[in-house]
């Protein structure tokens, strides 16, 4: 049975989260803690943490969709569940190092540097797209409104699984130019 009431209830959530996850995340990119007289130390060990993490990500997202294609709804579920987490702990992470540490400058030149911008570019509007796509998707299976969750789960799955590869293609590409 369809169950729309607890859509109508998530709405104004997903709208606000929408809108709010990159706001903040955008004013706290900002931040810098020592500029508020916060002694910290740079979180600099943070960026591998937080590419494996999206690396792992990749790899659930891939598992979860393999399980409901076998008919596994349990073990969709809870892989699901675990790639929501991972992505919130990423942006924990994220944004906590970017508190503590200077921007690194991308220092590849030539034709790599197009592609980098390209990859952070669209890695970066696709991971604010993709937040009321997951969401969505999220509370219409909650919902058991399972006809809407896939059609829009067909939509989120290569956004957040292109935002999840590109996340760790980033990471590799700017590496070299962290300053330890």
């Amino acid at each position: 049975m369809e169950d729309k009431s607890i859509e109508k209830r998530f709405n104004t959530f997903i709208v606000v989260v929408s809108i709010l996850i990159p706001v903040v995340v955008a004013i706290l990119f900002g931040v810098k803690l020592k500029e508020f007289g916060y002694n910290v130390e740079p979180l600099s060990f943070l960026p591998p943490i937080y590419a494996t993490i999206n690396g792992v990500t990749a790899v659930v997202l891939v598992a979860a969709v393999l399980s409901i294609k076998d008919g596994r709804v349990a073990l969709h579920k809870k892989l699901m569940t675990v790639a929501i987490v991972l992505s919130i702990v990423f942006l924990v992470m994220y944004v906590a190092y970017h508190m503590t540490s200077e921007s690194t400058k991308f220092g590849g030149e030539g034709i790599i540097r197009p592609i980098y911008y390209f990859i952070l570019i669209s890695h970066i509007l696709l991971s604010v797209a993709v937040i009321p796509l997951v969401l969505i998707s999220y509370v219409r299976a909650l919902s058991e409104r399972f006809d809407a969750h896939k059609k829009i789960a067909k939509i989120t799955f290569p956004i957040w699984l292109y935002v999840a590869v590109t996340g760790v293609i980033v990471y590799l590409m700017i590496s070299p130019y962290y300053v330890n």
